[in-house]
């Protein structure tokens, strides 16, 4: 079952945003976690089509040339100096999404998503999605806790106008 939550919860989803959601319950029989345990590029590629007809670049495998490398420093004559890799980004470049299979809480790859879209050069909304449950842990309400004592703390503020958890 494909869940989902945008922070700060103070603030509603746009259109653009509700557009993603509703590709992940279009493909939620093929990418649900309880049903399958497909890796983060199989739940990407089965997204593909329906994202890309929203206007995304999707990364559709690791290598060099399907990178979507996305500018965080700019260098002499606009060169870019650094870049970080996206699994997709909309048309514009304000919308990143990252999707996190095994790796989203284990290793704390959420939070790599969140520091390296704050530093994306022109992303203004980051989407998360991660398993609803992974091995013994419950992913969707790991990381949903942690954004939710982000965002309420209100200790830390992320340049970023929102965060939408996905569980899928």
């Amino acid at each position: 079952m494909i869940q989902f939550q945008f922070f700060p919860r103070s603030v509603g989803i746009t259109p653009e945003i509700r557009s993603i959601v509703d590709c992940f319950i279009s493909a939620n029989g093929q990418i649900d976690s309880s049903k399958n345990n497909l890796p983060s590029n199989e739940v990407l590629l089965t997204l593909n089509e329906s994202l890309s007809k929203l206007g995304f670049k999707i990364e559709l495998s690791k290598t060099k040339e399907d990178k979507i490398a996305v500018p965080v420093l700019f260098g002499s004559n606009n060169k870019i100096d650094k870049c970080f890799n996206a699994d997709a980004i909309s048309s514009d470049g304000k919308i990143v999404i990252e999707v996190e299979a095994g790796r989203a809480t284990e290793n704390n790859q959420f939070l790599k998503d969140i520091f390296q879209a704050c530093m994306m050069f022109g992303v203004e909304y980051l989407v998360i999605a991660v398993r609803n449950s992974y091995r013994t842990h419950k992913d969707f309400e790991i990381v949903y806790a942690f954004l939710e004592t982000l965002y309420i703390s209100n200790r830390l503020h992320l340049p970023l106008k929102g965060i939408l958890l996905i569980g899928y």
